[in-house]
């Protein structure tokens, strides 16, 4: 069974970070790993654009119930997914489908819609990895962790460079995800 990467994070267009987005996108391509997304705008339509060009499945998670829904209420894109899941969950609701269905759980920039995502992560004990240097979540997930209470069974990783974060989630994890 392939390796499921979720890519979770900003939804905002970030010029500043879309060469570390593609990056991404074509690091998850090159390790023959199923690409998910919340089938989004941004950063997170880059990377999964990228990895898509690259050869990697791009599965999208929608909070929509149906393609109509997911453009004209939601207003997300549909043209860089290989196939779209419709939850019908709303944003939140789709979340925890989203990160339930990764093997590791990668964050780039991101803001509140992220910081949800990081949270289940954290909580079901998911190997997540912080692309650092981006901004938002991915720079906050080291503090947050240190001021939060509850341990859980998650590894996190940090790098700033996107192809080492890949490899240390891949190395660090390898064996858990052979049971996944």
């Amino acid at each position: 069974m392939k390796l499921k990467i979720g890519v979770m994070g900003s939804a905002e267009d970030r010029t500043d970070i879309i060469d570390k987005g593609v990056t991404l996108g074509r690091a998850i391509a090159a390790r023959d790993a199923i690409i998910l997304t919340g089938a989004t705008t941004g950063v997170i339509h880059v990377v999964g654009i990228a990895a898509r060009e690259a050869g990697a499945t791009h599965v999208g998670i929608s909070p929509a119930h149906n393609a109509d829904e997911h453009v004209e209420r939601y207003g997300l894109p549909l043209d860089a997914c290989d196939t779209i899941i419709y939850t019908g969950f709303g944003l939140k609701g789709r979340n925890v489908v989203l990160v339930r269905s990764c093997d590791i759980v990668i964050f780039i920039a991101g803001s509140t819609g992220s910081l949800n995502e990081f949270t289940i992560a954290y909580d079901e004990g998911k190997f997540i990895g912080a692309l650092t240097g981006t901004g938002g979540v991915a720079d906050e997930i080291e503090r947050l962790t240190q001021v939060l209470s509850k341990r859980t069974k998650s590894q996190i990783f940090y790098d700033d460079d996107p192809v080492r974060l890949i490899e240390k989630c891949l190395r660090d994890q390898s064996g858990a995800v052979a049971r996944a």
